[in-house]
């Protein structure tokens, strides 16, 4: 198996026009440049050493799903593989597999998560209120179940530290009510069919965000869409609610950190090579398992 690109500080010259987490966002004049490292952060702080190919399963599940959704455009111009951007072709083996070229958009300030499943942020809610964002939902439910149906609960976007759930009457402040009707309802109408797909190939789908920009006047899918980062993804098979859930994603990161005594507070700690291995499993897994298709980074 060949080493991958671990793109913790990149060395692509100028500098990003945004460094999140993850990705670093490079301005190419009419489009961008998003490239999806292998850095992973949890509890909010970025660990310091990355996950082999994490970066390259976020950038090619992406474009899988962008693919596959036909009710709505989206900003994927090209996934960057054999070929570089005009001035970045030095940097193609780093870029490969995990950068795409989008178009730019105004980017809607309200993360729309859409939730199956009663879970993380959203039952410690229901179980202090018995509503999430407002939403008022059945009593009795137990951790983990699946929500008679998909809500959509917004979110603030944080710089830094958590996002912060809203109602939708707060969104429509932040916003404006047509817009929110909007991408809610196609929100909620993207997750449906995923899910509904997901669950085919062996995967729940318990959560997801989308992001929406304008593209002129129209607004369009952005940033990754349902991604191990971006999204709960629980093996079907293990399904059984009323505990937590095994998962495709990062919480194998999060359950080893919790039996360490750290303040959660930077600097994180180094992660052993069998966490870092067994989170990098996972991520592929879920891409094989959601693709049908084996991951081209491990050729």
């Amino acid at each position: 198996m060949p080493q991958p690109v671990v793109v913790l500080q990149t060395d692509i010259p100028g500098r990003p026009v945004r460094r999140g987490k993850v990705r670093d966002v490079y301005d190419l004049g009419d489009r961008l440049l998003i490239v999806a490292s292998d850095r992973i952060s949890a509890f909010d702080v970025v660990m310091p050493n990355g996950i082999p190919f994490k970066g390259e399963v976020l950038t090619r599940l992406s474009r899988f799903w962008f693919d596959r959704i036909t009710t709505c455009r989206h900003h994927l111009i090209e996934l960057v593989e054999r070929q570089a951007p005009p001035g970045f072709e030095p940097w193609l083996e780093q870029l490969a597999g995990r950068s795409m070229l989008v178009r730019k958009t105004r980017v809607l300030p309200i993360e729309c998560v859409v939730r199956g499943y009663i879970t993380g942020s959203g039952w410690k809610e229901y179980l202090r209120s018995g509503s999430v964002c407002g939403i008022p939902l059945p009593p009795g439910l137990r951790q983990c179940d699946r929500l008679p149906e998909p809500i959509f609960t917004p979110a603030t976007k944080a710089e830094e530290g958590h996002d912060e759930n809203i109602s939708f009457e707060e969104a429509c402040r932040l916003t404006d009510p047509q817009t929110m009707a909007l991408v809610r309802d196609r929100s909620i109408e993207i997750y449906a069919q995923a899910a509904e797909y997901a669950r085919s190939r062996g995967v729940i789908i318990a959560d997801t965000k989308f992001e929406w920009g304008f593209d002129g006047d129209e607004l369009i899918l952005i940033d990754e869409v349902l991604t191990p980062d971006s999204s709960r993804f629980w093996p079907a098979d293990e399904y059984r609610p009323g505990r937590d859930q095994p998962s495709f994603d990062k919480q194998f990161v999060r359950n080893y950190l919790e039996t360490l005594n750290w303040n959660k507070t930077p600097p994180g700690p180094t992660l052993p090579p069998d966490v870092v291995a067994g989170t990098s499993r996972r991520y592929i897994e879920a891409y094989e398992k959601l693709t049908g298709s084996g991951f081209p980074g491990k050729a």
